[in-house]
């Protein structure tokens, strides 16, 4: 590469200028992994998920709701058992109408956000925020109610006296299911596709069987239902049984939990990605309403009644099983697997979960950092919040899936009616050029009663048993979200302010650029994108060593970030936009009269990308001293620290440790 331009290179090719690896790294590593490259050209096909990973890893949210949704549901019905035949039926219609309407959320929206994306295109970045607020709620409650129910199955078929464990056992499984996600979906999923194909296989063979081996009182049961309607509609009127079959209905939302997953987590999906999200839709639509359905009807075949420290499933599982040879090793195996997939399900959460905070992250709702990938590609911050929050949520409601199905029916609702709201509007303005406007129209409008019905109910219902922690804490994250963004406003506008002379530097006739010279004294700036702060720490870098600096060489690290990573190609592009970026900053350093050269690389840290970066630039350049621009405020608040990164901080200390001089230039700010 020629010096005098601005380009890329790959400091420390030969050896890395930093020291070998701590001790506390070499652990990181052996637990996570080590960081992948971005130079792979295969890196992106590496991390992404063919249609059944994905079902797997997404999937298993709503397949997995089949452990308690259906119970709650059925539980809810009471005396009146026999309502559970139109429960199924409301419960197919409802998985196949919300489902149908994310596959067209897919097509519409391909590059992902699901819930919050459509909401914040079509209603408004308002409702977009109520949305996404409502999801991170939702998929920290999705991580909770996963693991606590796994709590629940596990323990069914254990001892009564191991009980006292079960909380800690799900402590332990949610701290594993956090470090297997720091690590990366692949490899989070590949680890547990067994256990979901397990529960798959016993879960097929409990249905089956449970409905041939009922099939000689078949006759029986179907007049004990029609004569239980007659009786229940005597007893409590026809408005009363609706009402019950509501109550039991909406009790039972948290079946319906997951469908989104897919819409959201579409940047993950193997290429082409709408037709592998749509795929994995399917797959979750179909497995999810034979599965709930078909253990609502057992309970109600079987005539199972609740037994206190066992879950529903376990007791249906027991009797089916009496009788088969080797039926305890099946119970255990079925009952086995129900837990660990919901431990599984919990991958719903720690994937979309961390999504969604680094789309809200880039809209400026959420602090940035929340967009940034890990050296294993993955959005580790996102992962460590959602991991700690379901941690306090466990602790908060000490497992109890009762309380923690209300908590989380009223998001996934909410976000369900805003989607599909979202969505028979965008219709509706395309009424003109939609291929198939009236049945999606139909399908939206179906779908939003649907919606609606769920959240109206199990608000009213449940708002004092539980409902009002889960208004309130949606709440506060929308409080805490509007602040943070009217922060970066307001910073947004006094920056420009502040830098707007900088931008555009006086034009100075006939300068005389000398030759580089690497000898002589050197100011390295590290910059990010061009603009004010960039130019005003080279100005004052100028102003302070006047007439001391030979060379300018300035050094750029493109961040690769979950808005950028959306497929092989977007690496490049990245490079192209930061080599752009340089050509800029090195004609502006040229019309000064000084020799000036770019330096940049390409990472997800922009620590470790910098130090290596500068330390190569050193090497050519002996005589280097480096700069940063730091944006400072008169009275920095807590909101401000937590919002800002130390990122100049963090390079000065690691250069110094390495015997480079490096000074952080302040650029004040006053944002009151």
């Amino acid at each position: 590469m020629n010096v005098g331009q601005s380009g890329s290179e790959t400091p420390g090719a030969e050896a890395s200028p930093r020291e070998q690896l701590s001790l506390t790294q070499r652990v990181r590593r052996a637990l996570i992994g080590p960081p992948r490259s971005l130079e792979d050209k295969g890196l992106f096909h590496k991390v992404s998920l063919i249609a059944v990973l994905a079902w797997v890893g997404l999937g298993a949210d709503g397949l997995s709701s089949s452990a308690y949704g259906p119970e709650e549901a059925f539980r809810a019905l009471g005396e009146h058992r026999y309502l559970a035949v139109a429960l199924a039926a409301l419960m197919v219609t409802t998985v196949f109408v919300i489902s149908a309407a994310y596959s067209r959320i897919i097509r519409r929206f391909p590059h992902g956000g699901g819930g919050y994306v459509v909401a914040t295109k079509v209603l408004g970045p308002k409702s977009g925020l109520v949305s996404g607020s409502a999801l991170v709620v939702d998929y920290v409650l999705t991580v909770t109610i996963s693991i606590a129910a796994a709590g629940d199955a596990l323990f069914s078929v254990l001892p009564e006296s191991f009980l006292p464990w079960k909380l800690p056992a799900a402590i332990a499984m949610l701290l594993g299911m956090t470090l297997l996600n720091i690590r990366g979906v692949r490899e989070s999923v590949m680890i547990l596709a067994p256990i979901f194909f397990v529960f798959v296989i016993t879960h097929l063979i409990v249905i089956v069987g449970g409905f041939l081996g009922h099939i000689p009182e078949a006759t029986q049961t179907a007049r004990e239902v029609s004569q239980g309607f007659s009786t229940g509609a005597s007893s409590l009127g026809i408005v009363g049984l609706i009402l019950l079959l509501l109550h039991a209905f909406s009790m039972g939302g948290g079946t319906y939990t997951g469908i989104e997953a897919v819409s959201n987590g579409i940047p993950i999906m193997r290429h082409p990605q709408v037709q592998t999200a749509q795929r994995t839709m399917i797959y979750m639509a179909v497995s999810l309403a034979f599965t709930a359905t078909g253990l609502l009807l057992l309970y109600l075949l079987w005539d199972i009644r609740p037994v206190e420290g066992k879950t529903m499933n376990a007791v249906l599982v027991e009797r089916l099983a009496a009788g088969w040879p080797l039926g305890s090793v099946f119970v255990f195996v079925t009952m086995t697997s129900a837990a660990a997939l919901l431990v599984v399900a919990a991958q719903a959460g720690f994937v979309d979960g961390p999504r969604v905070l680094a789309n809200m992250a880039l809209d400026s709702w959420v602090p940035r950092r929340f967009a940034s990938l890990s050296e294993r590609l993955t959005t580790q911050n996102g992962i460590l919040l959602v991991g700690g929050a379901a941690l306090v949520a466990l602790l908060y409601t000490k497992g109890s899936v009762t309380l923690l199905v209300v908590m989380y029916s009223i998001n996934v609702f909410l976000t369900f009616s805003l989607s599909m709201l979202a969505m028979l509007i965008d219709t509706w303005r395309r009424r003109r050029i939609a291929t198939a406007f009236k049945r999606d129209l139909v399908l939206f409008t179906v779908g939003l009663a649907l919606c609606l019905l769920i959240l109206t109910v199990t608000v009213i219902d449940k708002f004092a048993a539980g409902g009002w922690v889960t208004l309130i804490v949606t709440g506060a994250v929308v409080t805490l979200c509007v602040l943070t963004r009217s922060h970066y406003t307001r910073l947004g506008v006094t920056a420009a302010a502040a830098f707007q002379s900088l931008v555009k530097l006086p034009e100075q006739s006939a300068v005389t650029v000398p030759a580089l010279d690497p000898a002589k004294p050197t100011a390295v700036i590290l910059v990010s994108s061009f603009g004010g702060l960039g130019l005003h720490t080279l100005l004052n870098a100028l102003r302070l060593f006047p007439r001391h600096f030979h060379n300018v060489v300035f050094v750029c690290v493109g961040v690769i970030d979950s808005g950028r990573f959306k497929g092989p190609e977007s690496v490049d592009d990245l490079r192209r936009e930061t080599d752009a970026t340089l050509a800029q900053f090195v004609d502006a350093a040229r019309k000064l009269g000084l020799p000036a050269v770019g330096r940049s690389s390409i990472g997800t840290d922009p620590v470790e990308q910098a130090e290596d970066l500068c330390l190569a630039v050193a090497k050519k350049f002996p005589a280097a001293v480096f700069f940063a621009g730091k944006l400072v405020f008169r009275h920095e608040s807590l909101l401000e620290r937590l919002l800002h990164n130390q990122t100049a901080f963090a390079i000065q200390r690691r250069l110094q440790w390495a015997g480079q001089s490096m000074v952080i230039l302040p650029a004040r700010i006053a944002t009151a």
